[in-house]
């Protein structure tokens, strides 16, 4: 019999880095994480899922709960981890917790650069990304949006951090600004851990049967 456990399993899969992790009580007890060039979430995730509980010596009737990346993001990515997330916690009988992919890539960003205003970037294609950016005492400045960027766009919110896999192809756009690129921060399922601690405790939790990804963008076949 475990004693006050909050185990979480968290699901990223909104770009194409795959991350899983797990985490006990608000702490990341491991990651397992791919970064590959391509979309390959359907081939790896649940054997991520397999190895990383078998690394944490415990096993998916261990749980308490299940967390993942609602969106904005990949349709194809986001899909796939909210169907093995939501299939998961019916198996199990466990609640799913949903976290803004934003606000998990805002909430790794914000320990780096606790001072600074900061500004997430997901890649939308072409010279469009979804943003969010926070103030430097964490309010919002600007919502979870899909953005057109030019040169001046954000430019009421100078200085701040830029970051995420939309970020790279802003980095020449805005070079004559004073802003702060950061290539090394991206996705990563520990990103979850504090939202969704916080939502497990409160009982913030998705209902299974009507839970869908955030978008942000219609949907248009190639």
């Amino acid at each position: 019999m475990r004693f006050l456990s909050e185990l979480i399993l968290h699901i990223e899969t909104a770009t194409k880095i795959c991350s899983v992790a797990l985490s006990d009580g608000g702490k990341c007890l491991d990651v397992i994480e791919k970064h590959p060039s391509e979309y390959v979430h359907g081939e790896y995730l649940t054997l991520f899922i397999e190895d990383l509980m078998l690394n944490c010596r415990k096993s998916l009737n261990d749980l308490d709960a299940i967390s993942v990346s609602i969106g904005p993001g990949s349709y194809t990515g986001l899909r796939i981890g909210l169907s093995v997330a939501k299939g998961l916690c019916f198996g199990l009988e466990i609640p799913l917790i949903t976290v803004g992919t934003l606000d998990s890539l805002l909430s790794l960003a914000k320990y780096k650069y606790p001072n600074s205003v900061l500004c997430a970037c997901i890649d939308a294609r072409r010279l469009e990304v979804y943003s969010k950016i926070l103030s430097s005492n964490r309010s919002c400045l600007s919502d979870a949006q899909a953005t057109v960027i030019d040169e001046n766009t954000f430019v009421d919110f100078d200085p701040f951090v830029y970051f995420g896999d939309g970020a790279l192809k802003l980095k020449s756009l805005w070079a004559n600004r004073n802003l702060t690129f950061d290539s090394e921060l991206k996705l990563s399922a520990s990103g979850q851990v504090e939202e969704a601690i916080h939502k497990y405790r409160n009982k913030v939790f998705s209902d299974l049967a009507y839970i869908k990804p955030i978008y942000l963008k219609e949907f248009k076949a190639g």
